[in-house]
């Protein structure tokens, strides 16, 4: 079955009849979203270097304290 024939929802045309979401979980990331989480697509040549949230934290962390580093030095020197 390809795409063009695949029936789709009347309410939601984005949303395929096939989808079954009766095992969901209502509002399961909910409260982690309204602390503060941030959603960033990452590029595919990119994300074979960071598998994880936790290795671009890092390497994010690292590129901060560099940032930090430089802007102590005097503009001359940048």
């Amino acid at each position: 079955m390809n795409a063009n024939s695949m029936k789709r929802m009347r309410k939601d045309p984005d949303m395929l009849e096939e989808y079954d979401f009766s095992k969901g979980i209502r509002d399961k990331y909910s409260k982690k979203y309204k602390e503060g989480a941030n959603v960033v697509v990452i590029e595919p040549d990119v994300v074979k270097y960071f598998p994880g949230h936790d290795s671009v934290n890092q390497a994010l962390r690292s590129l901060t304290q560099i940032i930090a580093k430089q802007k102590k030095l005097p503009k001359s020197l940048l």
